[in-house]
């Protein structure tokens, strides 16, 4: 090749990683040196924005990811990690306690998540999360998991005002506990049919397909679930990944302010 072909290459390389495009390798972000090392099994185009222009990544996970080198997840590039603690009033996840312990022991802020179930009280779910996740200096906000779900045992789908009611009940009893309001994660069939953008609380929004500012108009949010496919050292398998909306400095402050 000649030196000329040679400099046209490297400008269509350049041109190409500009775009934005999917990639299954690893996210980089500018700025970061070395960057993230994870990706996407199932990358696809993006509309409206790509995940990874955001700096900040984070993971979500439950007993489904199995054994999990946490040393090798934070190496990553991973800043967080939102962990499954409960569901409904009656079942918590048999890996949150380990998951929770060594987290901490390889320096991961962490925070546990409730997975809100249509046939229990919301002070019933609540007692349930408070007996099973530990009030501890340097947790992250709880989170409320409000979606419709598949539950066979529980097909009920209540009306608006009354899955308001007990949410409402359920995170203010957790804001008493914990000292920290709940961050309400939620789905786009969810938040349109239960009108959660009248709720004044901070959001962590799903959006697999397009960045939330198109699909969630007008919604501010802290967190972005972006994939149920990504790809992370340490972690066999797909696994959730989420960007916290904000610059690296920003992070640190969210933390700063919420860490008790």
């Amino acid at each position: 090749m000649t030196f000329l072909g040679k400099i046209m290459a490297v400008l269509a390389l350049v041109v190409l990683a500009s775009c934005g495009g999917p990639s299954s390798g690893p996210a980089v972000m500018a700025g970061q040196g070395r960057g993230p090392q994870f990706g996407d099994s199932a990358p696809h185009p993006w509309v409206g924005g790509h995940p990874y222009d955001h700096p900040v990544h984070g993971i979500d996970i439950s007993r489904w990811q199995g054994d999990i080198d946490w040393n090798r997840v934070r190496s990553s590039g991973i800043s967080f990690a939102f962990i499954k603690a409960t569901e409904g009033g009656d079942h918590s996840d048999p890996n949150f306690r380990r998951y929770w312990r060594e987290a901490a022991q390889a320096r991961i802020p962490r925070g546990a998540y409730h997975y809100f179930y249509f046939c229990r009280s919301g002070s019933e779910q609540a007692a349930w999360f408070i007996a099973n996740v530990p009030r501890e200096r340097g947790a992250m906000p709880p989170v409320l998991d409000l979606e419709w779900t598949a539950s066979k045992t529980c097909p009920h789908r209540p009306p608006s005002h009354e899955v308001l009611r007990e949410a409402k009940i359920f995170k203010d009893i957790l804001h008493r506990h914990y000292g920290q309001r709940p961050i309400i994660y939620t789905t786009v069939d969810f938040y349109r049919d239960n009108n959660l953008g009248s709720w004044p609380e901070e959001f962590w929004l799903r959006s697999v397909a397009g960045h939330p500012r198109i699909v969630y108009p007008g919604q501010r949010y802290s967190f972005w679930q972006y994939t149920g496919t990504g790809i992370v050292p340490g972690i066999k398998g797909n696994v959730d990944l989420n960007v916290f909306a904000g610059s690296p400095a920003q992070w640190r402050v969210w933390l700063n302010q919420r860490l008790q």
